[in-house]
């Protein structure tokens, strides 16, 4: 083609050393521009019909693969080979302007091609989170591990192209680096194994709720990655955390919760020691009148005074023998009132019992399982229980224990010198 040009050149009266030179920049110009049109037709055509052939398939995987630029960057290297292989051909006289630019078009591939790796990456990890296993597990951290090195083996390329070195002296001299590297690298490498422990053991998904009380975190996990774990918290904010803290340090992760259909609940109403107290037939009578113990009460009832006759024990003293006491009553209540609560497992762990009796009353703890686990909604209901509970305690002629406050105090001294006037 340049001999052609040439031709051409000297037929309109240039001198020969004019017509080379101003050949070879007519083919250059022309080298360009045919790079630059098959550039602009793989853009505005091919890629044009692959997005119509992509949105008829089934399958969703191309569209995400043309969605994250794998084809649109793939298409920089048409021209960037046309260039390469068509420079000899435009050039023959001219070998180092040849290598030269040759060497820039190798460049510009090798460039081109660790954005499509990127790209292609992007796409991969992008597939997975439509997979089922994504919500167990991300690859996000291996994936940017795999990009490091890909960039690190691209920059060595680069290197060795330039210098026109071996590749194995750039790899040497960067092994020679190797405490500077692990110095600069450090949180990487640490997150990069932390991230495979967090994997294997299944420790932390996205979209777990995490408590780490150290880290100020209490919240959802929105996102693991090489260097950190974000966790969305309760009040909106965000916080970031390294991997490997999550190893070295403790947290509670609440999935198993999720997991079970149940949420927690566990409180106590202390009650007054002073209130409590044997029952006697009156207070039968009128605690019979509450339908979720009445049978109960009666059943009582009947076992007690059987027991008191077989063992011939002296009723007079409400200390012989056998008694109901108001506590156990409502204990009893307690429980009867949770079994027929509709947003209360009863195949979980149910619990309404006592604990050690301290100097702020007698500790009967409630330990059942709700099934609505929505935060609000568990709190909703875990208040209605206990705004009942707190309700009916009078009933059975129980108070709670709570410290005196300043009425309290006042209404004291008041009658105190009210007595002392009297």
């Amino acid at each position: 083609m340049i001999n052609l040009i040439e031709d051409w050149l000297l037929s309109l009266g240039l001198q020969s050393r004019q017509a080379s030179v101003s050949a070879s920049i007519i083919s250059i110009i022309i080298l360009l521009s045919a790079a630059w049109i098959a550039y602009i037709f793989t853009n505005a055509v091919i890629l044009h019909y692959l997005k119509k052939i992509f949105d008829k398939t089934r399958t969703n995987w191309d569209n995400i693969f043309y969605d994250q630029k794998v084809f649109s960057r793939l298409s920089h290297l048409v021209p960037a080979f046309i260039i390469y292989f068509g420079v000899i051909l435009v050039l023959p006289d001219f070998p180092r302007a040849v290598a030269a630019i040759q060497t820039a078009a190798y460049l510009y591939i090798l460039i081109t091609a660790l954005i499509v790796i990127d790209a292609l990456l992007n796409a991969i990890h992008k597939i997975y989170n439509t997979m089922p296993a994504a919500k167990d597990r991300s690859i996000k951290s291996f994936v940017q591990v795999i990009k490091i090195f890909v960039y690190i083996l691209g920059f060595g390329i680069f290197v060795s192209i330039i210098f026109d070195k071996d590749l194995t002296s750039f790899f040497t001299g960067l092994g020679a680096m190797a405490a500077v590297i692990m110095l600069i690298f450090k949180d990487t490498i640490l997150g990069f194994v932390a991230g495979i422990q967090l994997s294997a053991n299944d420790m932390v998904s996205l979209g777990d709720w995490v408590e780490m009380p150290s880290r100020n975190a209490d919240g959802v996990v929105i996102d693991i990655s090489l260097n950190t774990v974000k966790i969305q918290n309760w009040d909106r904010t965000i916080s970031t955390i390294p991997p490997y803290a999550l190893i070295t340090e403790s947290f509670t992760n609440w999935r198993g919760m999720e997991e079970s259909g149940g949420r927690r609940i566990k409180r106590s109403l202390n009650i007054d020691l002073k209130s409590i107290h044997f029952l006697n037939a009156e207070d039968l009578e009128k605690l019979k009148e509450i339908e979720l113990i009445r049978e109960y009460i009666e059943t009582r009832e009947k076992e007690v005074a059987e027991s008191n006759k077989l063992n011939k024990v002296n009723v007079n003293n409400p200390v012989n023998g056998r008694r109901l006491t108001n506590i156990g009553t409502f204990r009893k209540y307690v429980e009867e009132y949770l079994k027929r609560h509709p947003q209360i497992h009863n195949d979980m762990t149910f619990l309404v019992r006592q604990l050690q009796p301290t100097e702020k009353g007698l500790p009967l703890e409630i330990y059942v399982f709700c099934k609505d686990q929505r935060w609000a909604y568990y709190e909703s209901i875990q208040a209605d229980i206990f705004d009942h509970l707190l309700a009916v305690i009078p009933q059975f002629s129980l108070s709670l224990y709570q410290y005196p406050g300043s009425d309290d105090l006042r209404l004291f001294v008041e009658k105190r010198i009210l007595g002392d006037q009297g």
